[in-house]
């Protein structure tokens, strides 16, 4: 074990070697030194300055930032993407340049693939397959994808991921741990907490290498659209998926990406964005589980406009409660209603209560009603609305949860191929069914009938319990027997308080028992009559106490380097 905690050491050290190089070249120098990244490394402040390009330094801050995760590799794009879509992590203009960020990358040879293959189906690669096309249909950082044919004749797609991916994303995920850590211990005013951030990225870097989990998206959403007859999903071969090989149905039809709405008749392009839609929007509302990365190189068109969605690595998770919060966020900002959206924001986001009070926070919201109440109704974009609305947040340092801007992402997403292929669709009348419908879930008779019901059984069931409750109490108290837990917030820097103030009375108790002393030599020198030696160590004894005085103003009086 101290073995491989020892390799893991020194690999993260290396590559910790490589983003300080790289976030110097392009201009973060401030980023290493002031989060004491090169002390690791054992580097000064001007082995920092030697790395420096200053011809990136002309560029703006996010393009640079886009580069630097372009050029740290496919762990780095992916974190990138997916900071993307986190408007309540990062300004809108560096989200905006990360969603420019690109997998341009070379397809690795066939013999790596069918390496990997045999690894994955050790004995059975024959008896799977009968043909595997060597020339890759699709490539990107971390997977490629051929297709092939089954032994039982199907034909399809294995999405392989290529070698050594696995290991490497695994030691960037540990480093970016690691990172995380030390940033939260030198910015104390972000808003959020770089290490669940970290520890939420990791979640979703190690799921892109896990093809059962995208195989089980796959398959959970081709079961919901099994009997529609205008939106489908791939087929999932499990006998030939792994945590590294994906075995899909070959879709046979165009990728909306690879066609001109113009060329289309305009009755194939109102379908083609009708049933987008319906399928997006139904994900969300009804099953509550959605493909987060609805663009249209994601999508197939087949015969008779039905639509085909693929890639389902990146998905949403939608509870029914959140689903609810979404139509009291809706109905709260229609409305008008300030209170109620204070609460909603409490609810979605776990915030402090003291700062929904805050009178800038309640301008805010009036301001974002008053834009959307100047709009008629079918001209409200649901997408923008929630996407102003996270934004308004991340300026008041509100973390949101994942899977909600998740779902702004797809929303947004398919917004964006309607108004491209069919710029005259009506987006919210065509969903407006599905709309209506969580509406009434939430506000009809029946469903307030029902809530009323699940109340009555919960008081009912607590008067059931509260005599057994009541005599537990008792017991307590007739054998003494209670506990009381206190829990006190920043105890830590009441600690860090008491050993500064401690260390204080410590060094100045002994800067005076040197001054004293001395002084008391000197005197003593000056009244004898062989001058010298008690002189020179009362001089002595004031140096060392000027030079332990000068280390004690450097100590506790200079200002400290405050948080960031």
């Amino acid at each position: 074990m101290k073995i491989t905690s020892l390799r893991k050491t020194f690999k993260n050290t290396k590559r910790l070697a490589e983003i300080i190089k790289v976030l110097s070249q392009f201009g973060f120098r401030e980023v290493v030194t002031e989060t004491g990244l090169h002390r690791i490394l054992g580097k000064t402040r001007e082995d920092i300055e030697a790395d420096r390009q200053p011809h990136y330094e002309q560029l703006s801050r996010p393009v640079r930032a886009r580069m630097v995760l372009e050029q740290l590799g496919p762990s780095f794009i992916k974190i990138g993407q997916i900071l993307s879509t986190r408007p309540d992590l990062i300004p809108p203009e560096w989200a905006s340049e990360f969603s420019l960020l690109q997998e341009k990358v070379s397809p690795v040879a066939f013999s790596d693939i069918e390496h990997v293959l045999a690894e994955e189906f050790p004995g059975r690669l024959e008896t799977l397959f009968t043909v595997i096309d060597e020339e890759p249909l699709a490539a990107a950082s971390l997977a490629q994808v051929h297709r092939a044919r089954l032994t039982s004749g199907e034909e399809v797609v294995i999405k392989v991921l290529k070698p050594g991916n696995r290991q490497r994303v695994e030691d960037d995920v540990s480093l970016l741990e690691t990172m995380a850590q030390l940033v939260e211990s030198y910015f104390s005013d972000l808003g959020y907490s770089p290490i669940e951030v970290a520890q939420e990225f990791s979640r979703e870097l190690l799921r892109e290498v896990n093809f059962i989990q995208e195989a089980q998206a796959t398959e959970r959403l081709h079961r919901y659209f099994e009997d529609d007859p205008d939106i489908c999903f791939p087929k999932v071969y499990w006998q030939a998926t792994t945590r590294n090989a994906l075995t899909l149905e070959e879709i046979k039809g165009r990728s909306l990406s690879m066609l001109d709405p113009t060329l289309l008749k305009p009755e194939l392009r109102r379908t083609i964005v009708a049933n987008a839609t319906k399928a997006v929007f139904k994900q969300c509302l009804k099953f509550g589980f959605f493909h987060a990365d609805p663009h249209p190189g994601n999508i197939f068109l087949l015969d008779g406009g039905r639509l085909c969605f693929i890639d389902c690595g990146t998905t949403g998770h939608l509870d029914k409660k959140t689903a609810e919060q979404l139509v009291d966020l809706v109905a709260g900002v229609i409305k008008g209603d300030v209170p109620k959206l204070c609460r909603v924001v409490i609810e979605l986001t776990d915030v402090d209560p003291q700062v929904t009070d805050r009178r800038d926070f309640r301008v805010d919201l009036q301001h974002l009603i008053d834009q959307v109440q100047a709009t008629p109704l079918k001209h409200i974009d649901i997408a923008e609305l929630l996407g102003d609305f996270f934004t308004m947040l991340q300026r008041y340092k509100i973390r949101c949860p994942s899977d909600l801007l998740l779902l702004v992402k797809a929303l947004s997403t398919i917004e964006g191929v309607a108004a491209e292929i069919d710029p005259t669709f009506d987006v919210l009348s065509h969903v407006e069914p599905e709309i209506e419908e969580v509406v009434t879930n939430r506000y009809g008779v029946g469903a307030i009938r029902k809530r009323l019901q699940k109340s009555m059984t919960d008081y009912l069931l607590l008067l059931e319990d509260m005599p057994g409750d009541i005599q537990r109490f008792l017991d307590h108290a007739r054998h003494n027997r209670f506990t009381l837990n206190l829990e006190l917030m920043r105890i830590e820097h009441l600690g860090e308080k008491i050993d500064q103030a401690s260390r204080l009375m410590g060094m100045a108790m002994i800067i005076a028992a040197l001054i004293v002393g001395s002084s008391i030599l000197l005197l003593a020198d000056r009244i004898s009559q062989q001058q010298g030696f008690i002189g020179h160590l009362g001089m002595i004894g004031l140096i060392f106490a000027a030079l332990y005085s000068a280390g004690f103003v450097a100590s506790f009086l200079l200002p400290k380097k405050k948080n960031k």
